[in-house]
């Protein structure tokens, strides 16, 4: 690995971003519909790697219960809209309304979470026959787990801007999570990380899935707010790469990798499943649906911190259903609709027949 002097007392790695690979197809190619984008986690399979992110502009009980039936994981936010308010209509209008002005995203994201919410929309999931992943903050995760698995709830995600397996705080019960993974009657998905030690302590904690970076993709502010940035290539490669050590190290436990930020078009997922992701987590293209909650504009929890919002509003506007942003037709040519047909094609183009085989694909630095 390269590295390079910055100044006389620091050195710095060099490092990718899925804008600067691309992938090579082989000199052998196959149908599209000979691959097979089976994602399985746990008990829990999927017809394709495509999971929507936790945001209130994506997920709704409505939107989750349609990602899911059309084969992907859907992720609901328990710390969103719609465990605040019976009805969020009048907040998410506001909201749309006031593109650029965080307070009202600190307005109606002050409101205390409700318990009796948080069981009437898992209620609401598990009726309808749907996988119910939810997802919560390291903050957040002590307070409501139990509460969760007695709900039933299938799939944990605990996702934070950047997360270690000891979440600590002088105010609040340290979240230790090789102690809590172990109390949980379900697989857990943490993140994000962005390097191959934070990756392996995750690992070593219980994790079934670890998210690499930092979320919240196109409506995220941490680089100029934190200084934080994930080159994605690297850091799915670096993740990978921990992947296969806790493997021979636990003698068989396989821990998946998610790609979470950067993957605004299918070329991104493509790039993130050739650098070693096994599946990718999608905001903002699923943020353009019409039956999506935010009809066509986009935000993540971290644009509605109380002193310290990451992320604002974005209006990127609408291109189709839900169904046709992850199934297709596509009627535009760059890459925010078919995700799931771009995906196949990708692989087939390239060779192989499912995800697993493409992860040795080739891969150029540009």
């Amino acid at each position: 690995m390269s590295e390079f002097d910055v100044g006389r007392s620091k050195r710095a790695r060099e490092a990718f971003s899925l804008d600067d690979i691309a992938v090579v197809p082989s000199r052998r190619t196959r149908d599209a519909e000979d691959v097979n984008l089976n994602w399985q986690i746990d008990a829990y399979q999927f017809e394709h790697p495509i999971i929507s992110a936790p945001m209130d502009s994506i997920a709704s009980p409505e939107s989750v219960v349609t990602i899911s039936n059309l084969g992907g994981l859907a992720v609901l936010d328990v710390e969103g809209l719609w465990t605040r308010y019976e009805d969020p209509s009048e907040a998410y209008q506001q909201i749309r309304s006031k593109l650029h002005d965080n307070s009202v995203l600190q307005k109606f994201y002050s409101k205390d979470i409700q318990e009796a919410l948080i069981i009437q929309r898992i209620e609401f999931l598990k009726s309808a026959g749907v996988t119910v992943a939810v997802a919560l903050s390291p903050e957040r995760t002590l307070q409501f787990h139990s509460l969760m698995s007695k709900a039933g709830v299938d799939i944990f995600v605990i996702r934070g801007t950047t997360l270690s397996a000891e979440h600590v705080s002088t105010k609040s019960q340290t979240l230790n999570l090789k102690e809590l993974i172990y109390e949980i009657d379900a697989p857990v998905i943490a993140g994000g990380v962005a390097s191959y030690k934070a990756a392996l302590h995750l690992m070593r904690a219980g994790a079934a899935g670890v998210l690499v970076g930092f979320g919240g993709g196109a409506s995220h502010t941490s680089t100029d707010v934190l200084g934080l940035r994930v080159p994605m290539a690297t850091a799915i490669s670096d993740v990978a790469a921990a992947r296969r050590e806790y493997l021979d190290e636990s003698g068989g436990r396989y821990v998946h990798v998610i790609a979470d930020g950067s993957m605004g078009k299918s070329g991104d997922m493509v790039k993130a499943l050739a650098c070693g992701a096994d599946a990718v987590m999608v905001g903002s293209p699923l943020a353009r649906a019409t039956d999506a909650p935010g009809l066509g504009f986009h935000w993540g929890r971290e644009a509605t911190h109380s002193t310290l919002p990451r992320g604002q509003v974005v209006e990127f506007g609408t291109v189709g259903t839900l169904a046709e942003i992850l199934r297709g037709p596509s009627r535009v040519a760059d890459g925010t609709m078919n995700l799931v047909g771009a995906v196949a094609k990708s692989i087939s183009l390239c060779g192989y027949t499912d995800l697993k085989e493409f992860q040795r694909v080739e891969i150029i630095a540009s």
